[in-house]
């Protein structure tokens, strides 16, 4: 058996596309393999949001600022290729609590360092003039901003193999390698087209991040989140920024199963306007949801009453890979020595990415990362003293 690439790379969304990238600009010899393409995944299935507006004090606002850092300057030069849109981003208030809420979310943010401004009803309909009437007031975010998501898993992957990775789609992993007298430690994959052996393997296979950890006998409980986006015909501009309502924040970090739905709208380049945002938990249940895309257009023309004569020409709808906790699953398994994961991230993974990215390259070329990873550690899912031995045996994904 050859030695292989350094490190090998499961997935090639957004997540994996960073990490591919960023490790084979340290020098390190990479291969990227996908069951299918490039951002065939929930990379094709999202907005594109790089938020700072939504995260709560932590790990999170921390990986969120360090990411917003990478995009801004180790990726500055390719900006375009992605439709980078520092547009900014406004939280709505509409009930009189909603915005006592947000007073005291804000004033607890910049205490962080968080650029957020206040926004009075005229300053609110300065900013946005065909905002509802019924808005009270809102918060005003500089930092959010917005990518095409399959641009950016595209090109990312492009440009790690001029950096002299090796991609690979149509390829499904089967099962791990396994070397040592217990099999306890990952030394590559098992496909369909071949065995892939590496020093590092990297799961960055989002929803199926589970599935594949298991494959290993480890436990790493991301699972799917369902949600849906409307797509309106082209029109001028007339929303110009991120705006959503209050409520969206509550429902990123609820772990109610259900149907939850707040209203997200913005523009894109192209004139279309894109509406979100619902989240609910039915495995990966395919079925288009009337009910979700009936409550997504009425919250929408709840906050922006002239949508309610624009036409919406297609919806989408793909699953957020969602932890538990709402922390996302990044660093070495030490249950399973040789493998990594970078998965978990719900909703946050498109702005996340950079940031993962660069820190697991870092990591995974033996330097210390810029950013402490044990918030994200993947055996934070493990009963005290449990252990399970990595699985050699060939499996089915």
């Amino acid at each position: 058996m050859t030695h292989g690439s350094d490190v090998l790379v499961i997935g090639a969304g957004v997540i994996g596309a960073a990490t591919a990238y960023f490790a084979a600009r340290q020098g390190l010899s990479v291969t990227v393999l996908d069951k299918g393409l490039p951002a065939s995944g929930t990379s094709s299935a999202c907005e594109g949001n790089i938020l700072v507006s939504d995260k709560e004090l932590g790990p999170e606002l921390e990986l969120t600022r360090y990411s917003l850092g990478v995009w801004h300057h180790d990726l500055e030069e390719h900006k375009k290729l992605w439709e980078f849109d520092s547009k900014g981003g406004i939280i709505v208030a509409s009930r009189e609590s909603s915005l006592a809420s947000l007073h005291r979310v804000m004033a607890v943010q910049k205490s962080y360092g968080v650029d957020v401004e206040e926004l009075d009803q005229s300053a609110l309909r300065d900013a946005e003039p065909h905002i509802s009437p019924e808005a009270l007031g809102g918060a005003s975010y500089r930092e959010d901003c917005q990518v095409q998501p399959m641009l950016v898993a595209a090109h990312l992957v492009r440009l790690a193999t001029e950096a002299g990775a090796r991609f690979i789609a149509d390829c499904p992993v089967s099962g791990f390698l396994g070397s040592g007298p217990d099999g306890g430690r990952v030394t590559g994959v098992r496909t369909p087209r071949g065995d892939f052996p590496a020093g590092a393997v990297v799961n960055c296979t989002g929803t199926w991040a589970g599935e594949l950890a298991a494959m290993a006998g480890v436990e790493v409980p991301v699972l799917p989140r369902r949600g849906f986006v409307i797509v309106t015909e082209p029109l001028p501009a007339m929303i110009r920024h991120k705006v959503y309502a209050a409520e969206y924040i509550d429902n990123v970090g609820s772990s109610d199963a259900g149907l939850q739905a707040s209203p997200v709208v913005e523009g894109t380049p192209a004139g279309s306007i894109l509406i979100g945002s619902s989240r609910e938990r039915v495995g990966f249940d395919r079925t288009v949801s009337t009910a979700a895309l009936g409550l997504l257009a009425r919250n929408a023309t709840a906050l922006f009453p002239f949508l309610k004569d624009v036409k919406a020409i297609r919806h989408y709808h793909g699953f957020r890979p969602y932890c538990p906790d709402h922390l996302p699953v990044i660093g070495h398994d030490d249950r399973a020595p040789g493998l990594w994961h970078a998965a978990g991230h719900e909703g946050a993974g498109i702005g996340l990415s950079a940031g993962t990215g660069k820190l697991l390259a870092q990591a995974l070329a033996g330097l210390t990362p810029d950013m402490d990873l044990s918030p994200f550690a993947p055996a934070r899912f493990s009963a005290p003293g449990k252990h399970t031995p990595v699985h050699r045996e060939e499996a089915t994904a």
